[in-house]
């Protein structure tokens, strides 16, 4: 059984270079923070995309930075969106990979600064976020970098691998107790923590949440019904995760329809017992957004 996965897309292209600008402090940068000089292009099927759509609405930066909305399910392959492909060929001529999002694009240059999602979250967070919580707090920088590393490397890779292999293989129960490790890592944060890392929503909420979410709606559907039923086991980091939904920048980017159909889309695997135990009633949790990205 195998599945494919936005992880598992972005480690084959791992090859094709990024295109990796950064906003800068002043003009001297080049790309500095001015009102409605750039554009987010995302794709809310697509989890990195989640994450900067929850981070661009939280920051209220949706008079400040304009945000254009792709199709669930990208129009080629590799995950290639072709409406992107104009603002590729402009910034990197014969770019070698697909015209993927995200994108921060520039509108003076017509060219994109960043495809890179983490550098793109921190941009936004530290050169544009006068509004809305600090989410890059300098004393916590260190452990908004460990909760990402956990979030991909003991969730969603385990997650991914455990599907791929499935239960009847001697290496799946490997693959689920590192899943259920980082699980339980959360779960003990979480006793007496409104958020991951303390009193203060942080970037590392995002990454967990948006992790959360791909966990039930993508890999839960390639893991036997008893491991989804110890992964539905941590109750404290699921009440979480229900809790942020509730909160109009995190749920009302939750398109859940989407999801299933890009998954449905590009997995190449069949469905476990799992896909039949529902973690998380995300429609039922989450609450009609006030924020939403502007549309063009």
């Amino acid at each position: 059984m195998t599945a494919t996965s936005d992880s598992s897309i972005a480690s084959r292209t791992a090859a094709v270079p990024s295109l990796r600008g950064r906003i800068g402090c002043d003009a001297r940068s080049g790309h500095y923070a001015v009102a409605h000089r750039y554009r987010l292009h995302l794709s809310l099927s697509c989890p990195q995309c989640l994450g900067i759509a929850i981070t661009h609405s939280l920051l209220e930066l949706g008079d400040t930075l304009p945000v254009t909305l792709l199709p669930a399910v990208p129009d080629g392959p590799g995950g290639e969106h072709s409406a992107l492909r104009p603002l590729y060929e402009a910034s990197s001529h014969q770019h070698p990979g697909p015209a993927a999002a995200p994108v921060l694009s520039d509108g003076w240059t017509g060219r994109i600064v960043s495809t890179h999602a983490p550098d793109i979250l921190r941009d936004l967070a530290e050169r544009f976020g006068d509004h809305g919580p600090v989410l890059y707090p300098r004393h916590a920088r260190g452990g908004i970098e460990e909760v990402g590393r956990l979030c991909e490397h003991g969730i969603n890779e385990a997650a991914q691998s455990a599907g791929r292999l499935g239960a009847e293989s001697p290496e799946y129960e490997a693959a689920l107790g590192t899943l259920l490790g980082a699980l339980d890592w959360f779960e003990r944060r979480l006793d007496g923590r409104e958020y991951v890392l303390g009193a203060q929503l942080t970037s590392a909420d995002v990454q967990l949440w948006v992790t959360l979410v791909q966990l039930d709606t993508v890999h839960r559907w390639h893991l036997d019904a008893a491991a989804v039923h110890r992964i539905a086991g941590h109750r404290r980091l699921w009440s979480y995760a229900r809790r942020l939904a509730a909160l109009p920048e995190f749920g009302s980017h939750l398109d859940l329809a989407g999801i299933a159909r890009r998954h449905h889309a590009r997995c190449q695997g069949q469905e476990a017992a799992g896909a039949a135990v529902q973690i998380v009633d995300w429609t039922a949790a989450r609450r009609p957004g006030t924020v939403t990205p502007s549309r063009h």
